[in-house]
């Protein structure tokens, strides 16, 4: 009789056992049921189409002000001829033109710092004009000393850099101290860098300290 009894005692304990197991499957196959529709239902949600709808348009139209841009000759920096000049800078909202000699030093080293900005700001057209070429234009717009860089918007001179006077008159002045000053003048705008690349750029910076920090104790 014990052991009948034992026995039952047992067979009950599976049972309950049992139904604990398949409640837990049954609630996990309804919590499962349940964020499938909330995924769906989020899917669905007219405030996140219409976002995404902005983002998708935005996108295009500012691919189609890229490929209008790179049609009028932004993107690059090219020669033009006297007989393009005018064409040229009132093809454009903002142009900047570098008037140069090809045998002076400086106009050539304007030359590299604006061939770089070229590719990075699209908002504005690069061109440079042989001085030697284009007696007309130098005369008509008083240019006296070379290099000079003139500044046009919608058509019209404005600002201009003549020689390095605004570089601080030395040759080695930087790419960047040359950006920092056609934004400053407005001519171009400045470019946003994403948070990762500037956090790349921290910490190569903090690197390059401590690396010169141990150098110059080791030297010690």
């Amino acid at each position: 009789m014990q052991n009948l009894a034992f026995g039952n005692v047992m067979a009950a304990a599976a049972r309950n056992y049992q139904k604990e197991v398949l409640a837990q499957e049954k609630a996990q196959t309804s919590s499962s049921v349940n964020e499938e529709v909330d995924l769906d239902e989020l899917m669905d949600d007219p405030e996140l189409e219409k976002l995404h709808a902005d983002r998708i348009a935005a996108l295009k139209r500012e691919a189609e002000k890229r490929q209008s841009l790179t049609k009028k000759g932004h993107g690059e920096y090219r020669e033009i001829t006297e007989g393009d000049f005018l064409g040229e800078v009132t093809g454009s909202e903002k142009v900047i033109c570098h008037f140069y000699h090809r045998e002076f030093y400086r106009c050539k080293i304007m030359d590299k710092h604006l061939k770089s900005l070229a590719t990075s700001h699209l908002d504005a057209k690069f061109v440079r004009l042989d001085a030697e070429n284009a007696p007309f234009f130098v005369t008509k717009l008083g240019i006296k000393t070379l290099p000079c860089v003139v500044l046009f918007r919608q058509g019209i001179a404005g600002d201009r850099l003549v020689g390095f006077q605004d570089l601080g008159g030395k040759d080695d002045f930087s790419t960047r101290k040359l950006e920092a000053l056609l934004i400053k003048k407005g001519i171009i705008d400045e470019t946003k860098k994403d948070d990762d690349e500037e956090g790349e750029y921290d910490e190569s910076r903090r690197r390059t300290v401590r690396f010169s920090a141990n150098h110059d104790s080791d030297s010690e």
